[in-house]
């Protein structure tokens, strides 16, 4: 088993990629804590999952959150060897973000979470695998934060700062010694929640845009994130993954009103 023994965190677990990954860790041999703001949903898959799970009910932008968090994870699991920090969002609410008309607010609402989110997640896993000898932080950033995003520019320059930070994070704790790798997985178009709340015309050209001529699935990103926290990566560290069936590397310049 890939992860047998491990202890794992994943946010936004309740659904989506995050539930994919809780659903793949378990099948590999970890005991897994799900944390995410959905709390009924969030029980009920950790209770499908069985006894080897657990679910924490978060808001991954609250310190106050991530402290109680760790403390739950340290009762229940007993540490962590694995954190992934996959709880994101693309939008305060439905329209399109432009870069002249949104709002601080609106800014902030989504960067709480996939900036801040990431910044804690990563500072409270580098304490619990310290104490605990080492780890692998697996955060979630988006082909998004490689190139230009005019309809949502919010999430795509917090998804370019998750990269960087990802990079950051990876070469400073290898240069004190720690053994602590943290890398990142960039999905791509995905059959999420998010993605079935476009409309049918949208997610048509989405796919359309993959070289792949579809849409991934949350198993395929669950996949290379376990990967990349196993000892199969064991040299990997500080790495920004794509998984978006080729939609990066054809560099696609993506416009709109």
């Amino acid at each position: 088993m890939l992860l047998k023994d491990r202890r794992a965190l994943v946010t936004g677990a309740a659904s989506g990629i995050g539930l994919a990954t809780a659903e793949l860790f378990v099948q590999e041999g970890a005991a897994v804590m799900l944390a995410d703001l959905d709390a009924e949903t969030g029980e009920r898959a950790a209770g499908g999952l069985g006894d080897v799970a657990r679910f924490y009910r978060c808001d991954v932008s609250s310190e106050t959150d991530w402290q109680a968090l760790m403390e739950a994870c340290k009762d229940s699991l007993g540490g962590l060897d694995i954190v992934v920090n996959n709880a994101g969002i693309s939008h305060r609410d439905s329209r399109p973000m432009h870069p002249a008309d949104m709002t601080l607010d609106e800014w902030h609402a989504v960067n709480r979470v996939n900036m801040d989110g990431v910044m804690l997640g990563c500072r409270y896993a580098i304490t619990a695998m310290r104490d605990s000898g080492g780890g692998a932080i697996v955060n979630l950033g988006s082909v998004g934060g490689l190139f230009a995003s005019p309809l949502a520019v919010a999430y795509g320059a917090g998804k370019a700062a998750v990269i960087q930070f990802t990079k950051t994070v990876a070469t400073w704790c290898a240069t004190q010694g720690l053994p602590i790798r943290c890398n990142a997985v960039l999905p791509g178009t995905i059959e999420t929640p998010m993605y079935d709340s476009f409309d049918a015309e949208q997610r048509a050209a989405n796919a359309r845009g993959v070289p792949f001529r579809r849409a991934g699935r949350a198993r395929e990103v669950a996949e290379a994130i376990a990967f990349l926290a196993s000892d199969r990566a064991s040299y990997v560290t500080g790495v920004a993954l794509p998984v978006d069936g080729g939609l990066s590397a054809a560099n696609p310049m993506r416009t709109g009103d």
